[in-house]
């Protein structure tokens, strides 16, 4: 198998890239379980060991599908899911930070991903009408039990990751980060980075529109048309910060994905990405952005050709936006 480079979440090493398992679950699209099952595999025989999930990617599915696809597998490979997000039929997810549930949501994980202790498990939003601490404190106790190995933090505002941090280390933080959208995860990433916690930046390709795959509206379906990114009022202005992008990408002689991913990777040895995909071809090119090394000038023009919120559009709809960096 071969060895792709590794970097440390808090003391928990996983390969820079790793595969965020949302869209094996319908997310963007219609995904088959054997397909699903082999891709994982092939994930890991070509050297990634990360695998991110969450007890919210169609309610259980997609961890059944990633404990089935690691059978055999398991010691090669960290597993990382969340809990935290409840079904809310007919409106935004609700959440649920009660100690009582973080206890029987871990019980429930641990049986669908068929394994005795998750690697790294996260709050996967964070529940405003729980202290964070009692949170906190009933994952400790989960480590405690030995059912999980170390604990994370999704879309947790500086404060609350401060404070989590008291209770219990955090060894990884992750937020939605990329060329694209970085506010947020830039201001959070200077306290992870103080406090020694490993980031891990999901959406890294902008939800697809990095990649360059996204050309006009009409490409956009699934999932990506309720997020304000893409709607038509915004898409012009963001298809044209992807230009950019995919020019940069032609004069550097590789792909968009592979430019900004290699960019994410270059914030600091803190940094991990783990971009979702259905597609053995997709998750090759990914992988390929580890063998493309940027010069400090050339990451400070890709920041300087797509700034700050320079994005149109929030990065959630309104409702989804009210849970996160909280």
């Amino acid at each position: 198998m071969p060895q792709l480079p590794h970097r440390s979440l808090g003391g928990l090493a996983v390969s820079t890239v790793g595969l965020g398992c949302m869209s094996l679950s319908g997310a963007y699209g219609a995904a088959e379980d054997a397909a699903s099952e082999t891709l994982i595999r092939d994930a890991v025989a070509r050297g990634v060991t990360h695998f991110d999930s969450s007890d919210m990617y169609g309610w259980g599915h997609n961890e059944g599908v990633l404990g089935r696809a690691l059978k055999g597998l398991r010691d090669q490979v960290v597993l990382a899911t969340k809990f935290g997000q409840t079904q809310n039929p007919g409106g935004p997810n609700g959440v649920n930070g009660r100690p009582d549930y973080v206890k029987s949501a871990c019980e429930a994980s641990l049986q669908r991903l068929g394994v005795e202790a998750i690697d790294l498990y996260y709050q996967h939003r964070v529940d405003p009408a729980v202290p964070i601490e009692e949170t906190v404190g009933a994952m400790a106790d989960l480590v405690q039990a030995g059912k999980v190995r170390f604990l994370g933090l999704s879309e947790a505002r500086p404060e609350t990751i401060r404070r989590a941090h008291a209770v219990h280390p955090i060894a990884a933080v992750q937020t939605e980060y990329s060329l694209l959208y970085r506010a947020e995860a830039e201001e959070t990433r200077a306290t992870t980075r103080a406090l020694g916690i490993g980031f891990v930046a999901y959406a890294p390709l902008g939800r697809g529109f990095l990649t360059g795959a996204i050309r006009a509206f009409a490409d956009v379906d699934g999932r990506r048309a309720a997020h304000p990114r893409f709607q038509e009022a915004n898409f012009a202005a963001n298809r044209a910060l992807v230009e950019k992008v995919e020019a940069m990408a032609a004069a550097k002689g590789c792909t968009p994905s592979q430019l900004a991913l290699a960019w994410v990777l270059a914030q600091g040895e803190d940094v991990v990405a783990i971009p979702g995909t259905r597609y053995l071809p997709r998750l090759e090119e990914n992988l390929g952005a580890l063998k493309v090394a940027l010069t400090p000038d050339e990451v400070a023009a890709l920041a300087a050709a797509v700034p700050v919120g320079a994005a149109a559009g929030m990065r959630y709809p309104k409702g989804a936006m009210d849970a996160v960096y909280l």
